[in-house]
């Protein structure tokens, strides 16, 4: 049996299936009220499915609704699970696979796009290379003394996650992320 089809407690592996884990981004409409993310989260843990980025912002505010965008990854079998047991719960207006809906535009990927605040401490040369490659990058620089600078760097994942292994033999000190904010291209809403 290959690696990706042993059992490990997951329900990622309860599907008799072949077909390998994707990575799909779900957009969740829901009530901005309490309790909700901890039941969609809760949904997600008591049944062994993971989280690969998470986030919640009310987006609705005059019909009180915030807008959940999960990464997740799973089999096409798990991710309808995953997507039916999400409309089931009582707050959720609506469930979307970005995923899926890009595809079907012709599209590899939903846009995704990401912030992440990266504290990079140092001196001399480290530092000047530092500013140079956060440059390259178009990092804004938010903070800085003669010990440290943090950027401010946007951009799609992958070069969220270069900029911070380019920073490491720098000096990188401190990374916080926002989590994936997504939507399909096109004029169609929700």
């Amino acid at each position: 049996m290959s690696a990706h089809l042993q059992p490990t407690g997951s329900a990622y592996f309860i599907a008799k299936e072949t077909a390998l884990p994707e990575i799909h981004t779900l957009s969740v409409l829901v009530d901005n009220e309490p309790g909700v993310l901890a039941r969609v989260i809760g949904l997600f843990s008591g049944r062994g499915y993971n989280i690969e980025s998470l986030t919640v912002s009310e987006t609705e505010h005059e019909k009180h609704l915030s807008r959940i965008t999960i990464v997740t990854r799973g089999t096409p079998h798990v991710l309808e699970q995953i997507k039916h047991q999400l409309e089931r719960i009582v707050p959720v207006h609506r469930v979307v696979d970005l995923s899926v809906r890009a595809g079907e535009l012709g599209q590899d990927r939903p846009l995704e796009r990401e912030l992440a605040l990266v504290k990079v401490t140092g001196t001399g040369d480290a530092r000047v290379e530092a500013l140079r490659l956060a440059e390259a990058f178009r990092a804004n620089v938010i903070d800085a003394n003669t010990e440290h600078f943090i950027f401010e760097i946007t951009g799609k994942v992958s070069k969220i996650e270069q900029f911070i292994s380019i920073m490491k033999p720098l000096g990188l000190a401190e990374v916080c992320r926002t989590g994936v904010a997504a939507m399909n291209r096109g004029p169609q809403g929700m």
